[in-house]
């Protein structure tokens, strides 16, 4: 199974408007991170770059399968997204800016973690719970 893994710091107390939306912008990063431009400089089109067999498309033209689990601080939303990165797959990290919950304070408020297989994701979350 193909799956998207997202990890909140939950130490934050953020509204649950708030983290939909971090949530959110997390798993749109992972997306737009992989978004190439159009060599053609005529049009200004945005293309994704990947083949059928790949994670992301498997995920993409399927059932977007979404975890949301939880850590306790920035160092362990840090060491989470670090060990995704040495693995090679899919990440994003969200900073907010903190303009309506963080005084103004930028916050590394979550990240995702895929698309990809489960196994291999769950080699990194597998033991966080879910939020």
């Amino acid at each position: 199974m193909i799956k998207q893994v997202i990890v909140i710091r939950k130490d934050l107390n953020m509204r649950k408007g708030k983290i939909a939306a971090q949530a959110a912008h997390a798993s749109m990063k992972v997306i737009l991170d992989n978004m190439l431009k159009s060599d053609y400089e005529k049009y200004s089109d945005w293309t994704i770059h990947m083949k059928k067999d790949e994670p992301l498309y498997r995920w993409l033209s399927g059932l977007f399968t979404k975890i949301v689990v939880y850590v306790n601080s920035e160092e362990e939303l840090l060491d989470i997204y670090n060990k995704t990165k040495d693995q090679k797959m899919l990440c994003s990290l969200i900073e907010d800016v903190g303009n309506t919950e963080f005084h103004g304070v930028p916050t590394k408020t979550c990240c995702a973690i895929g698309p990809d297989e489960s196994e291999k994701i769950d080699k990194i979350t597998g033991n966080l719970p879910l939020l």
